[in-house]
């Protein structure tokens, strides 16, 4: 455990720091409030909000022994203390029904090692189809800390908002988002679990950057959808300033029951992977949620990509111009034990057929940049990074526990704290070529994982 606890002096001093801010802001705020009616009048009449969370935890990994938990990102340090999403945020919300236009936004900035997992590196440092290096995004790549390989910061959301009294109402968001799609996503307070599944890790995208057109059609039914520009990934994770030229597109519905109690979701994007390629990148994901029970919860989610003409390079296909397909299965189930504790499993399998979505690390992959025409990674040796074809499997049992509503601690600053432990276990087989082992020379792993989760 003292291994799992020992932090660096600059980020001991970096979360110290951090909270002693959060406090001082609340309290503050709080005082300001109480004492300046007309500054509370004037954030309630503008419906300005500002918000965050701050997001750290540790994981015990027994069989790895060189920093990393394989293939398993977000929470992807192994023995030691990551503070994962130092999020802030300030938005203005929009009316989503009535008769009036509505105008708003929100801007979302992160600190952390989740950062590059947020940024937006849809245009990857060599062309997926021909291998030829390409000029990143300038957006939020590299903004800071390259020198300590694991912390940095991300600019995930940045967009302005509108609601159209049409119909039953339109809403409009333009900018750069977070996905629409899936059922996990980046920020944890929308998780249940630490770790991420491996079909959000590497399955579908993060953000995307262009318009995104929501409209109720009726109790039971919303659709979705609006162009996407860029990427040089189909649509996945662009920024502003580069592939601008490449359009892609981004659809789905979602179907509610009338008693609340099922949901159906399909949305997916598709369009041609960049300026330079007319190969086809799209994938498509349907959830199913069913609330079995008041406090139970079951969600199936199932998801299918393809990329076209992509270059691979592993044990199965050396330098091979050939599609790629991935896809997966997972399962989630949810109990509330009571009204301060809930119990969660997930089981997924996921297969990259052709070897091509899912390096291990992925941190040291995504950090790849082309400098004086070598490829190098600031977040770690290039050359320790494997792929293949195969599938993974992993299962995850998990605590989500509001400690400080159980103890009945008075702090307002602790109210919202949620504390979290993991199991999981992960296991890979290699697809169709020689046996893989990216768990440490293993073909599998079990994770020991504690989190901590403090919304504001």
């Amino acid at each position: 455990m003292q291994c799992i606890l020992k932090l660096p002096r600059w980020l001991l001093f970096a979360i110290t720091c951090s909270v002693l801010i959060f406090t001082a802001f609340t309290t503050h705020a709080d005082n300001l409030h109480a004492n300046h009616p007309r500054i509370k009048k004037l954030f309630n009449d503008s419906r300005l909000e500002l918000g965050g969370w701050i997001h750290g935890g540790a994981t015990f990994n027994p069989s790895q022994t060189n920093g990393f938990n394989g293939p398993v990102i977000f929470a992807d340090q192994a023995n030691r203390f990551q503070l994962n999403q130092l999020n802030l945020f300030m938005r203005r919300p929009v009316v989503s029904e009535g008769k009036v236009w509505d105008f708003g936004g929100r801007f979302d900035f992160m600190f952390g090692t989740d950062a590059i997992f947020t940024q937006a590196f849809g245009v990857p440092a060599f062309d997926v189809n021909s291998g030829e290096p390409l000029k990143r995004s300038n957006w939020d790549l590299n903004l800071c800390c390259s020198s300590t390989r694991t912390y940095g910061i991300a600019l995930p959301q940045a967009y302005l908002e509108t609601y159209v009294p049409i119909g039953n109402g339109l809403n409009i968001k333009l900018g750069h988002f977070y996905t629409p799609t899936g059922f996990e996503t980046v920020p944890a307070p929308d998780n249940f679990f630490y770790t991420r599944a491996y079909t959000l890790n590497v399955g579908e995208p993060f953000t995307h950057t262009g318009m995104l057109a929501n409209y109720i059609v009726n109790k039971n039914w919303l659709i979705l959808g609006g162009p996407l520009t860029g990427s040089a990934n189909g649509g996945w994770d662009g920024g502003w300033d580069k592939q601008l030229g490449n359009w892609s597109g981004l659809a789905g519905f979602t179907w509610t029951s009338d008693n609340r109690a099922t949901s159906f979701h399909f949305s997916g994007t598709y369009g041609e992977i960049s300026t330079r390629s007319s190969e086809p990148w799209g994938f498509y994901n349907i959830i199913l949620q069913h609330r079995i029970t008041p406090k139970t919860l079951l969600v199936l989610h199932h998801v299918y990509g393809l990329a076209g003409g992509v270059l691979l390079n592993n044990p199965k296909y050396t330098n091979v111009t050939k599609d790629a397909e991935w896809f997966s299965a997972i399962a989630h189930l949810y109990y509330d034990l009571t009204d301060n504790l809930a119990i969660g499993a997930r089981g997924e399998w996921y297969r990259d057929k052709a070897g091509f979505r899912n390096p291990s690390p992925f941190r040291i992959a995504a950090a790849t940049n082309v400098v004086n025409g070598t490829a190098v990674s600031y977040a770690g040796d290039l050359s320790s990074v494997t792929i293949a074809p195969a599938d993974y499997y992993s299962v995850t049992v998990g605590l989500n526990w509001k400690a400080a509503k159980t103890l009945k601690l008075k702090w307002d600053l602790l109210k919202k704290l949620n504390i979290r432990p993991n199991i999981r276990y992960d296991r890979v087989d290699a697809y169709h070529t020689a046996a893989y082992r990216p768990f440490g020379g293993n073909k599998d792993q079990i994770l020991f994982s504690l989190d901590f989760l403090l919304p504001f």
